[in-house]
């Protein structure tokens, strides 16, 4: 019997089927939801339990994202300024990585368990889906706007081929190493690709003098516009007095352990107040545990108090949420476990930098911790997306809902939404171009690293082969639908002369609202294959 059969079984016998069915256990994470649901709430409150788990799915849900906007993306900036990167290759690497977090680690988590595979590719291609018909859509109903041709088709081009390669992967039912690695390569050719065609638009563009007129939003390069640089969040902009005095260290680790701006609390909305309540003890732990570099600041937002405690506890952070602490508690000769050695090194290395430094100039190591602020925020954000893999696999254990569903609509709404947020306030400032072309950006990335990556580190353990076991027709209708709207919209557009007016954003929308219909339809049994 499998792990979904459990709802069938009498009351009383539910718990010991959970605790002995080997399909009912997780492999990683820090909750056993399905002993929370059948064992420690009585069957009487089954329905709070769940509740429970749902509000707790949100919550993880932005714990991904705030980790993600104000800690994650701001260090692979850092990274990238520090590597001395172009702002085209960062914006497909380094940056598309970081706006990608969420779902690249959650198809790594879902990708690492068999029985989970199939919302990862659920929430994939479902993500997929909505991010070219909604929010593509949704920019095109906000601001019309003339898309650059070029980068369209090299980017539906790009995507149709990785969808391409996933479906041919679901139709064998296997993803070798060598599989595997040609997602890897096809997006190393997309980044060169990128490099490239910017280079020879650049060219161009200095040959024919075009450079010397004055530039617009809607004038960036027509192979690749420039992508929005990703900056850290300002915690220490407090109310600043008159006159200059020097800060205590106390004053200094009080002020950035801070979350709150007062004079922005007070400027904004009720929603907005009630969603930042939400955030500060997420904000709090996190300025508390990562690391963050700031190029842009004349200090690197060096606060040498904090950093200093960063030392100690980013990793104990990283050795408690490596593989769900599994190593942070193996214990070294039988002595000490290797979180308490982490500790003592991480206090001696404290102590040397505190004493060795500043309050006033950062240290000339200093860019280090933006490295160490990138592991650290990787493994909240790996940490995160484990539990939200885990809640949604329980929770479709008790409706009796495939993993392919759970993917398409909760795993791929909750990753997306942000970036949709995102996309469509770029679009209201007047670069409806370049909302457009993170969409195709982001989604390439996310597809041909999540499955490439995902399935490379399955491959590692021992494993030959990682078997895909498509959920019935469900997954063979989410992959030609985004098939078909990639079909629809690179006939569509260029037959426009890429002019996409509000007309096409509404086909769209009502394409995503089709589909959604048709895949529930499917999951539900009312549309299915006779049988012959």
């Amino acid at each position: 019997m499998t792990c979904r059969d459990v709802c069938g079984l009498n009351v009383s016998d539910r718990c010991d089927f959970i605790r002995t069915n080997p399909d009912c256990r997780s492999e990683g994470g820090y909750i056993n939801y399905l002993e929370e649901l059948f064992c420690r709430f009585p069957p009487s409150l089954l329905p709070l339990a769940i509740t429970l788990d749902a509000f707790w799915l949100l919550y993880l849900f932005l714990i991904l994202g705030v980790t993600a906007a104000k800690f994650f993306c701001p260090n692979l900036s850092a990274i990238s300024t520090l590597l001395k990167l172009s702002h085209n290759v960062a914006g497909v690497t380094f940056l598309a990585f970081g706006n990608g977090a969420p779902d690249i680690f959650s198809a790594l988590v879902a990708f690492s368990d068999p029985r989970t595979a199939g919302l990862a590719l659920g929430a994939l291609f479902g993500a997929g889906v909505l991010v070219t018909t909604v929010v593509a859509g949704g920019i095109a109903i906000l601001r019309p706007f003339t898309a650059a041709s070029r980068p369209f088709l090299r980017d539906i081009v790009f995507y149709m081929v990785a969808v391409f390669l996933t479906f041919t992967a679901l139709y064998l039912g296997r993803v070798t190493l060598a599989w595997a690695l040609g997602y890897l390569g096809l997006y190393v050719f997309y980044v060169v690709t990128v490099v490239v065609c910017t280079w020879i638009y650049r060219w161009q563009r200095r040959r024919s003098l075009v450079y010397s007129m004055p530039a617009t939003p809607e004038m960036l390069s027509d192979c690749e516009a420039e992508p929005v640089s990703s900056n850290s969040y300002d915690y220490g902009e407090e109310y600043r007095p008159l006159l200059f005095y020097q800060e205590t260290t106390a004053q200094i680790l009080v002020q950035a352990l801070n979350p709150l701006d007062y004079r922005k609390w007070r400027n904004k909305s009720a929603s907005w107040r009630a969603l930042k309540v939400f955030k500060l003890p997420v904000e709090f732990l996190l300025l508390l545990t990562v690391p963050v570099v700031d190029p842009d600041k004349e200090d690197g937002n060096w606060k040498r108090p904090l950093n200093c405690l960063h030392l100690v506890i980013s990793p104990l952070v990283l050795a408690l949420t490596l593989q769900s602490g599994v190593y942070g508690f193996y214990e070294i000769g039988g002595l000490l476990p290797v979180w308490a050695v982490v500790v003592i090194a991480g206090t001696a290395l404290a102590a040397v930098t505190f004493f060795a430094t500043s309050n006033s100039e950062p240290p000339r190591f200093h860019w280090l911790f933006a490295f160490l602020g990138f592991l650290t925020s990787a493994l909240w954000i790996n940490a995160a997306a484990t539990e939200v893999v885990n809640i949604l696999r329980s929770l479709g254990v008790v409706f009796r809902l495939s993993n392919t569903v759970l993917g398409l609509t909760l795993l791929a709404w909750g990753n997306s939404i942000g970036d949709a947020f995102s996309d469509f306030t770029l679009a209201r400032q007047g670069y409806p171009r370049m909302a457009f072309s993170a969409c195709f950006g982001g989604i390439i990335l996310n597809i041909l690293v999540g499955v490439g990556l995902g399935c490379l580190l399955q491959i590692s353990r021992s494993h030959t082969e990682v078997k895909l076991e498509p959920d019935g027709l469900l997954v063979w209708v989410l992959a030609g639908a985004l098939g078909l709207s990639l079909v629809c919209s690179l006939v569509s557009v260029p037959l426009q002369c890429f002019q996409l007016d509000k007309v096409y954003g509404l086909c769209l929308l009502l394409f995503y609202v089709s589909f959604l219909v048709v895949a529930l339809l499917t999951e539900f049994g009312v549309i299915r294959l006779k049988s012959v």
